[in-house]
């Protein structure tokens, strides 16, 4: 049994509410809660680049969910496919975004302190600091620190006189650099969010001769940010007059493309004059903030189909889509309205299309050997019944849904299928009508880009690499010079040196002041105390002028 005094615990002081939010405060301002942050919202972008986001693309979500039973209902509740807009991201963005202001606020006041006040005052002993030199000359003490006052301002130092010495600062810009990168982070972020929730994007197949207007119901597909409206499109709108590709035609790259343009007239706003102009690869045309640009290219076959009677019941251009460089293009053709067949009866023709620009022959790959048109041959395989575009399910202008389709049969019963050149005709069994190549249309696709704040983001990112690169090379260093005069008369002369960060400069930088003070300055020749004063000569007798016969000896506290 102890009869020690029991120890009670130390009743520690409750923080209260205000306490514990200036606690709080502190922590989220702090640099490491900052770098946390940063490296957390780089952690959560992560499953935006791998899973596929409903902003971007409804299709591979919804497939997504299809394939995946257990994961896609788990995904859903935590918002990974909408990683951007979610919850949780948005709460790392918004708190980066504060603990990012807290630190530079502060910092701010602090910079501007310093950048109003002046270098503090000599240490007492600069024998101490990590750069020291020192020497004795004949100057006096006043002049060695105006010289060496001139000498620093020169080198762009801030410097000052306090007291018996002269103090001076350099290397400012490594904080303001500093701090810029910190701003510069800021506005990456309000740029970055500014341009998610007002973006917009949208493509555009169009042919030669047709035209566009920037409305939502012309795109073939858009996105948009979640605070975008349809106010915010810009009201602009061009025709395609005219494409033009060019082709490498020998060597290794042959069939590379060389010159890809559109030529097209444009209009801004509803009344606004038509101007031409081309739109060429990575050189967009700019009306306000949006941006069109050209992105891909095909070609187009012109159709004309007829029915048993011999009525025209479809004739345009028929856009398909590249399969390879030398642009093997597949597609469907769809005649869903006015046909009748030889018994009379409606129904729906569908053309499986295969085009081939340049047909090397039969003796060569149903491949086409070239890009541009030496020898456009289409292949079409013809059926009729029900093309499945009235049940009010989506699908693919590109695809044929065969399903309540029969394919043309010939006489021997195989499935009828038909190699056209331009101007050729093929007929459909039991005179059922013809269907005519026309010729060849080429297509651009073009997209539009509204990105609000892509500027200030580039702007931001700019700043932060060259802040970056200040606070990493600048360095920020003082210098002292202190000047007096010695117990025999003689003026000493003290430079001394530090960095603010470790840094080789610090020493090389002070040997060349202490040089050009030195110069300035001299070190005073002393004379040696072996001879007399009775043994000098007669003109130097009384004289504090050392004989030019005297050798020179070094003085106390010489340089280091």
């Amino acid at each position: 049994m102890s009869t020690a005094p029991q120890e009670d615990a130390p009743h520690l002081p409750s923080l209260g509410v205000i306490g514990w939010a200036r606690w709080f405060w502190r922590q989220l301002t702090s640099m490491r809660i900052a770098l946390l942050l940063l490296f957390m919202l780089s952690l959560a972008a992560i499953p935006g680049s791998l899973i596929p986001q409903s902003g971007q693309d409804e299709t591979k979500v919804a497939d997504f969910m299809e394939r995946h039973d257990t994961l896609g209902p788990v995904y859903e509740k935590l918002g990974l496919f909408h990683v951007y807009g979610s919850v949780w991201f948005s709460a790392i963005y918004i708190l980066l975004f504060v603990s990012l202001i807290g630190c530079i606020v502060p910092r701010t006041w602090q910079f501007v302190g310093q950048l109003r006040g002046r270098p503090p005052g000599a240490p007492k002993r600069l024998t101490r600091l990590p750069a020291y030199a020192t020497w004795r000359t004949t100057a006096p003490p006043e002049e060695v620190r105006e010289v060496a006052l001139k000498a620093l301002r020169k080198r762009r130092f801030r410097a000052h006189l306090v007291g018996d010495a002269v103090a001076a600062e350099k290397g400012y810009l490594r904080e303001a650099g500093n701090l810029a990168f910190h701003v510069a982070l800021i506005v990456m972020l309000i740029a970055f969010a500014w341009g998610q929730l007002y973006r917009s994007e949208g493509n555009k197949l169009i042919v030669e001769g047709d035209g566009f207007a920037n409305t939502l119901t012309q795109y073939d597909d858009f996105k948009s940010g979640n605070l975008f409206t349809a106010e915010d499109l810009n009201p602009f709108s061009f025709d395609l007059k005219n494409f033009r590709g060019t082709y490498e035609t020998s060597g290794p790259n042959k069939g590379t493309p060389r010159i890809y343009e559109a030529y097209i007239d444009y209009a801004v706003g509803a009344d606004g004059k038509e101007r031409s102009t081309k739109i060429e690869v990575n050189k967009p045309l700019e009306i306000g903030d949006s941006k069109v640009y050209l992105v891909s290219h095909g070609y187009a076959p012109v159709i004309t189909v007829r029915d048993a009677k011999g009525k025209v019941v479809f004739s345009d251009a028929a856009p398909l889509l590249p399969l390879d460089s030398n642009v093997t293009s597949s597609g469907a053709i769809k005649v869903m309205d006015g046909y009748t067949n030889a018994q009379g009866k409606r129904e729906q023709l569908g053309f499986q299309a295969f085009f081939l620009p340049s047909y090397g022959g039969k003796n060569t790959a149903v491949v086409s050997q070239f890009p541009a048109l030496l020898n456009p041959v289409l292949n079409l395989e013809p059926y009729h019944g029900d093309l499945g575009v009235d049940s009010g399910v989506p699908q693919s202008v590109y695809r044929l849904e065969k399903r309540k389709l029969k394919a043309y049969k010939d006489s021997e019963g195989a499935t009828v299928r038909e190699n056209l050149k331009p101007g050729e005709t093929m007929k459909l069994p039991g005179g059922n009508g013809t269907v005519t190549f026309d010729g060849v249309k080429e297509w651009a696709g073009f997209q539009v880009t509204q990105q609000p704040g892509s500027g200030w983001a580039l702007g931001g990112a700019i700043t932060a690499i060259l802040g970056l690169a200040g606070s990493l090379f600048i360095q920020r260093r003082r210098v002292w010079v202190r000047a007096v005069a010695g117990p025999d008369g003689v003026t000493v002369v003290e430079m001394a040196g530090l960095g603010r960060s470790e840094s080789a400069k610090v020493p090389e930088e002070l040997g060349d002041l202490a040089a050009a003070v030195h110069d300035e300055a001299p070190t005073v020749v002393e004379i040696a105390r072996a001879a007399p004063a009775a043994r000098l000569p007669a003109e130097n007798a009384g004289s504090n002028s050392p004989s030019p016969q005297t050798p020179a000896v070094p003085s106390e506290g010489a340089e280091k």
